[in-house]
């Protein structure tokens, strides 16, 4: 018994025997659970959310740094999206999954601000711990907190402003976007990245029901060339090439048969073996082959086609053939793509020769092959599709974590652009609607009676933590130039007055063209405070025995 149980850990077991009297041993786990408790919890939850707030600090603002992370497997991300270093540093604390998961719901709901929304509960949790040293009960911490929060969104409502767009002047827009790719990798040739994210949701944005389909937008990415070479294609772009050298490269007005069907000769489904044991019988067999390709190729001429995209391979003896009918064809096409070239053209998927027609077939106004650098790497791009307005962006950069992370960027400038579409609202941004919000926090935690009061200024404080990271990531000196910002948006009422990151020698974020989505500041702040309350009213953390 005492080899099996080990040792002076028997008393947490007990040994039983199973119907064939073969002994065993029950291990009683409670005894090896560790347990905090009170204070004690609190105090190491938040030290640990703040430590996961710490890591994405230097990563705000335009001047922010990026991180470079490495998976188990080699794999390089080099990155400063606040959602993909959490979900890529494999946080093991539970309260530090909560920060990660925090960053997600931003990053889902907005697309943009996943750094900032961090960094603000880390803040929070600072300044909640300095009351939770005075005697303050973490209930009224978060009560504050909420009251804050309440204050803090209808501030952000009134210094919104909205602005009017339309399919033709987009202006508005791409500003807001080029604030968004400021702080990323692509921020030397924003102006040109936001200006193609614009096109690409204006493209397929349903104005009037005020909506985007952002499935509709497709980023497609290939190594070589340079950042700024990246373009917008009008359609669809097939990483696969025309599948004979000298078939047409280019069609105008395709008619496209979508095949899942392979171009091969049909293989009963059972075990079979054929003897072969004369040359007539080879011939016949030959040709009782060519017949069935001839047979294919002709319902594929005869119901109009003037290009084959199929999921499967085909013969060469198949791409013969076509090639002679003058019929372009595409090979190897993956299900994804088969799906939303079918969408896109209005085609119908084809799993049988005998069912093609010409009803079934999708049109778009122009297929040609490209070809890129000295590799001569083909794409086939497929433009202007009649049934839906897909579009894809191209990009293109110097290796794979370039291409990588601009297409983390572009997502992010898409977001915001849909949620522009959906609510056209903007704050200023540089952390002026943060100042803003703070000063307003402020002067309503006054009227406040009660322990509330307190923690309501703790947020507000909290608050400048943002513009402060600003600077301090910009190089400006911290303190002084928020506290500076701070009393001229005080004694001016301007709630435009934001850090200088760039230092173009004016804080007005209006003239320097700063914009963020209202939606996405709100958003921002009521997911922190939530977040920040959950933390607080932990008060007892069991975890199970490690062992060792």
């Amino acid at each position: 018994r005492r080899e099996a149980g080990g040792g002076s850990d028997m008393a947490t077991a007990n040994m039983a025997f199973d119907e064939y009297g073969r002994p065993f041993i029950i291990v009683k786990e409670q005894g090896k659970k560790s347990r905090v408790k009170g204070l004690e919890a609190q105090k190491r939850n938040i030290m640990a959310a703040r430590t996961v707030a710490q890591t994405l600090r230097t990563s705000l603002g335009p001047k922010g740094m990026d991180k470079m992370l490495m998976s188990g497997d080699g794999d390089v991300t080099i990155t400063n999206d606040g959602a993909t270093i959490l979900e890529m540093m494999e946080v093991e604390h539970h309260v530090g999954k909560l920060l990660v998961e925090l960053s997600q719901s931003q990053d889902h709901e907005i697309g943009d601000g996943t750094t900032g929304v961090v960094v603000l509960a880390g803040a929070l949790l600072e300044k909640a711990e300095a009351l939770l040293d005075r005697g303050i009960h973490p209930l009224k911490v978060a009560e504050g907190y909420e009251l804050a929060a309440k204050v803090a969104v209808k501030k952000l409502e009134e210094i919104s402003s909205t602005f009017e767009f339309s399919k033709e002047d987009f202006e508005p827009l791409v500003k807001t976007c080029m604030t968004t790719l400021s702080s990323k990798i692509v921020n030397r040739s924003k102006r040109e990245m936001a200006e193609i994210c614009v096109k690409a949701v204006m493209a397929v944005a349903d104005l009037e029901r005020r909506d985007v389909n952002l499935e509709l937008i497709k980023i497609e990415g290939k190594t070589g060339g340079r950042m700024e070479d990246t373009m917008l294609v009008n359609g669809l772009v097939l990483d696969k090439d025309i599948s004979h050298p000298q078939m047409a490269k280019e069609i105008d007005d395709a008619k496209i048969a979508i095949l899942t069907c392979p171009f091969e000769p049909p293989k009963p489904k059972t075990k079979h073996k054929l003897d072969i044991d004369s040359v007539e019988k080879y011939e016949r067999l030959h040709t009782q082959e060519q017949e069935y390709f001839k047979d294919m190729v002709k319902k594929c001429k005869d119901s109009g086609a003037t290009l084959v995209v199929c999921q499967w391979g085909f013969d060469d003896e198949a791409n013969h053939l076509l090639m002679q009918e003058g019929l372009p064809a595409i090979r190897w096409v993956g299900g994804v793509e088969i799906e939303l070239l079918a969408m896109a053209t209005g085609a119908r998927i084809v799993p049988r020769f005998s069912e093609l027609s010409p009803d079934k077939l999708g049109t778009a106004a122009k297929v040609r092959e490209i070809s890129m650098g000295t590799t001569k790497d083909r794409m086939t791009l497929i433009e202007d599709c009649a049934a839906s307005k897909a579009v894809t962006i191209l990009v293109r950069g110097g290796n794979k974590m370039v291409i990588e992370e601009i297409r983390r960027s572009l997502h992010d400038a898409l977001c915001v652009a849909r949620n522009l579409v959906r609510d056209n609202s903007i704050v200023y941004g540089g952390g002026s609607a943060e100042i803003a919000c703070s000063l307003e926090v402020e002067a309503a935690s006054d009227g406040v009676a009660g322990v509330e009061q307190y923690a309501m200024r703790a947020f507000a404080d909290a608050l400048d933590t943002v513009p402060m990271a600003l600077a301090e990531n910009s190089g400006l000196a911290p303190m002084e130039s928020m506290t500076a910002v701070k009393s001229r948006q005080a004694t001016e009422g301007n709630p435009h007055l934001g850090i200088d990151c760039k230092c173009l020698g004016t804080n007005d974020m209006r003239e320097q063209n700063v914009f963020e989505t209202l939606i996405g500041k709100k958003q921002q702040i009521t997911l922190a405070t939530q977040v920040v309350k959950m933390i607080l009213k932990i008060d007892d953390v069991i975890s199970p025995s490690t062992y060792e």
